[in-house]
C-alpha cells in the first residue's frame, strides 16, 4: 500500500526549523511538495531547491494567514495544478518574546490570536472540501507546553490550546467523510524559535541545562524526529489513528 495519493502535500510554515524537516521528509516518500512562507522567501526558496534536486516537484507560496482570501487562493491553485490536496502539515510559527502573563499588552494578545488561531482556522476552513475529496488528513504542529507549561511562554502556548481543541473538533466531526486530523506536541528542539531565544539572552545557560535534566532523555530533540511523527500520522500507516496528540518531548511531560 503507498502511504500517500497522488496529489500535493501542503507543508505551512515550510521554511521554519521544523517545517523544513517536515518537507523534506515528505519529499523523501515521492510526495509533491508545496510549501508557505510569511517572510522569509529565501529560505523558502533553499528548502525548494533543495526538494526539487531529489526529483520531487516542490513549489513556494507567500501567504497571510490572517488573510483568508490569499490562504483560500493558494489551496484552489494548489487542487488546480495537482489535482487533490491530500496532507496539511501546520508547522507554522513566529518569534515571540517570551513575556508572562502580567507583561502580555492587549495588542499583543490580540495579535498573536489572529496570526495563530484564525490563521490555523482560515486553513482549516479552505482545505476541509479539498480534504473532504481526497480523504485527507491535517497535522498541526503542537506544543508540549500544553502539557507542562513553561513560564513565559504563554503567546506561544494559549493558541495552540485553542489549535489542538479545533483539531479534536475536526477529528470528531470529519471522520465521516475519511478526514484526519492529529497533534504533534513537540517538547524543547533546537530549531526554529529556541536558537533565537538562546543567542538573544531569553534563554540562559541555566535554564538550558535544567531543562535538558528535567527531560528523561537528557537531550534536547532534532527537527527529523519531529518531522518524522508527522509524517507518520499523515501517513496511510496511521490511517486508523484521529484525534490524537504524540508528543515528541524525550519524556519532558513525564
Amino acid at each position: 500500500m503507498d502511504e500517500f495519493p497522488k496529489g500535493v502535500a501542503l507543508v505551512v510554515g515550510g521554511s521554519g526549523g521544523i517545517g523544513s524537516a517536515v518537507a523534506r521528509a515528505l519529499a523523501g516518500r515521492g510526495v509533491a511538495i508545496a510549501i508557505t512562507y510569511r517572510k522569509n522567501e529565501a529560505a523558502a526558496e533553499n528548502v525548494a531547491k533543495e526538494i526539487r534536486g531529489t526529483g520531487v516537484t516542490c513549489s513556494v507560496h507567500e501567504i497571510s494567514l490572517e488573510d483568508l482570501e490569499s490562504v483560500t487562493r493558494c489551496l484552489d491553485s494548489l487542487v488546480e495544478e495537482h489535482g487533490s490536496i491530500h496532507t496539511i502539515v501546520h508547522a507554522a510559527g513566529t518569534y515571540i518574546d517570551q513575556p508572562y502573563v502580567s507583561q502580555v499588552t492587549p495588542e499583543q494578545w490580540r495579535n498573536i490570536i489572529d496570526w495563530d488561531v484564525n490563521g490555523f482556522f482560515h486553513i482549516v476552513h479552505a482545505a476541509l472540501p479539498h480534504l473532504r475529496k481526497s480523504k485527507g488528513s491535517i497535522v498541526f504542529i503542537s506544543s508540549a507546553g500544553l502539557k507542562r507549561f513553561p513560564p513565559g511562554d504563554v503567546l506561544s502556548i494559549a493558541p495552540k490550546g485553542a489549535n489542538e481543541a479545533l483539531v479534536h473538533a475536526i477529528a470528531r466531526e470529519e471522520g465521516r467523510y475519511g478526514v484526519r486530523a492529529n497533534n504533534v506536541a513537540v517538547g524543547v528542539v533546537d530549531a526554529g524559535m529556541f536558537p533565537k531565544l538562546v543567542q538573544s539572552g531569553k534563554l540562559s545557560q541555566e535554564w538550558i541545562d535544567a531543562a535538558t535534566k528535567s527531560t528523561p532523555l537528557r537531550r534536547f530533540g532534532t527537527p527529523q524526529e519531529v518531522a518524522d511523527a508527522a509524517v507518520f500520522l499523515a501517513s496511510s500507516r496511521a490511517g486508523y489513528i484521529t484525534g490524537q496528540t504524540l508528543f515528541v518531548d524525550g519524556g519532558y511531560t513525564l
